[in-house]
């Protein structure tokens, strides 16, 4: 009788045992599935990334929105994202804001015959 009970809780303890697993098991899932398209913006660098991985993130309630940000994730933009600069660019673009906010009278505004021409006049 005690082989027969011991059997028996065996059996239950695998049973909720396996059934726990397949539940966190799915949980890893619908995880890695909802973050997608978000993990996809991150990857193309997109501008917009951070909503993209938003919307995917809370499209567990309805298809739709997921979807969305799925596609989104993939659409080509032209917009320039200035968090992912390469550091050349962004010494270019400092070099460039120093420029103009030394004013208009060092900077050259054109070139006539040859010869620097600047906004001062004399």
């Amino acid at each position: 009788m005690v082989a027969g009970s011991l059997a028996a809780v065996t059996v239950v303890a695998l049973t909720f045992a396996t059934l726990f697993m397949g539940v966190v098991g799915f949980l890893v899932v619908l995880v890695f599935v909802l973050g997608l398209p978000g993990r996809i913006a991150i990857a193309r660098r997109h501008p917009d990334a951070d909503a993209v991985r938003l919307m995917g993130l809370v499209g567990f309630l309805a298809v739709v929105p997921w979807v969305q940000a799925l596609i989104w994730a993939f659409k080509p933009t032209n917009v320039i994202d200035i968090r992912h600069f390469p550091k050349e660019e962004q010494q270019s673009v400092d070099h460039m804001l120093t420029q103009l906010a030394d004013g208009p009278s060092s900077r050259k505004i054109g070139v006539d015959q040859g010869h620097a021409r600047t906004d001062k006049h004399t």
